[in-house]
């Protein structure tokens, strides 16, 4: 526990919007990063020999070696964002710093941008703004750029947790079939409020859909977990986005499979080897390429801010913060 009469060295690693960065400051010691760039591995582990509290971001990889590096003044790593598999949750816990993220906050822009390329994918919009700006728009025409109509179509989900279920409800207003791939299946409630049906089995489901949204964490499981025999199993007229990590889905064999028309396109806001993208997607007309904005909204933003605070004051007061993660399997104990 730190002492409340001793406030905390809070170091982030990014810079953050200035509402958070100036409620930050006033209620601990805080040192900011002026660069709007992720840090060194040296800069994380001289932060992290020195800081009480760590703020890192997706773009920051505290690997073993940083957690090794760890000064006996480290007590917990915050997060500024829900996914933590940028960070050794298993090796922090072992040396007994607290882990926590922001959950929840960033659920509705997400699933907003995940439905946008929902839609704009079939009724191909932005392929439709590129060659307008091209000067190719010459008057309308009853066979230029037709697309395909949303409503009646089954979308396939990825992950049934918070993101999973709200873009559900979006896709059930529009009109939508939903499915959904999950490690388990979702409690009946939730299950038959969506008009959601459960497939234990990846490759079944993906049979059985025309729209398929990714929406999983990035796990072992997960990883790759979309490749070549996936996106074949598919089929010719179906369409792939998605809002949750790159490293879910095998680029090249995604713009294989979208060179040879074996699907019919793809939305995408994460990537692989981000910020590199996998060149074969570069130049394709049926891909729609966002730069992970997600999360990207100032509420979204502002909220995640005010998630960090309460899980460091918790930490602070001796309280579980309401936001710990834990490795796999592990027990949480209880509040205190």
């Amino acid at each position: 526990m730190i002492e409340n009469a001793k406030k905390p060295l809070v170091i982030v690693t990014r810079k953050l919007p200035e509402q958070v960065e100036a409620r930050l400051a006033a209620l601990f010691n805080c040192e900011f990063s002026r660069k709007d760039a992720a840090m060194s591995a040296d800069d994380l582990k001289a932060a992290v020999s020195r800081a009480d509290v760590l703020v890192p971001t997706v773009t920051d990889d505290i690997d073993s070696a940083i957690i090794e590096a760890a000064g006996p003044n480290l007590k917990m790593i915050a997060n500024f964002g829900a996914g933590t598999d940028h960070i050794d949750v298993a090796g922090a816990h072992a040396k007994g710093i607290i882990v926590t993220n922001t959950p929840g906050v960033l659920t509705e822009d997400t699933a907003d941008l995940t439905m946008a390329l929902i839609l704009a994918l079939p009724r191909r919009l932005v392929e439709a703004d590129r060659l307008l700006r091209e000067g190719k728009f010459t008057g309308w025409s009853p066979t230029w750029m037709t697309g395909r109509r949303v409503k009646g179509k089954t979308l396939g989900i990825i992950g049934m947790g918070r993101i999973g279920q709200a873009v559900a409800r979006r896709a059930k207003a529009f009109g939508l079939d939903v499915h959904y791939h999950n490690r388990r299946e979702v409690p009946r409630s939730i299950g038959e409020g969506l008009g959601a049906v459960y497939h234990a089995d990846l490759d079944d489901m993906l049979r059985a859909v025309d729209i398929v949204s990714v929406n999983c964490p990035l796990t072992k499981a997960t990883h790759g977990m979309i490749g070549a025999a996936q996106l074949k199993t598919l089929g010719a007229g179906s369409y792939i986005v998605n809002t949750s990590r790159g490293e879910v889905i095998d680029e090249a064999a995604l713009a294989a499979a979208l060179k040879a028309g074996h699907i019919a396109g793809a939305g995408l806001d994460v990537y692989e080897d981000e910020p590199v993208v996998n060149p074969g997607l570069l130049d394709l007309p049926n891909v729609i390429l966002a730069p992970h904005i997600g999360s990207a909204t100032q509420e979204s933003r502002f909220e995640m801010g005010q998630k960090v605070m309460i899980n460091i004051r918790a930490m602070m007061d001796a309280h579980m913060p309401p936001d710990r993660v834990l490795p796999p399997e592990t027990k949480y104990p209880k509040a205190s």
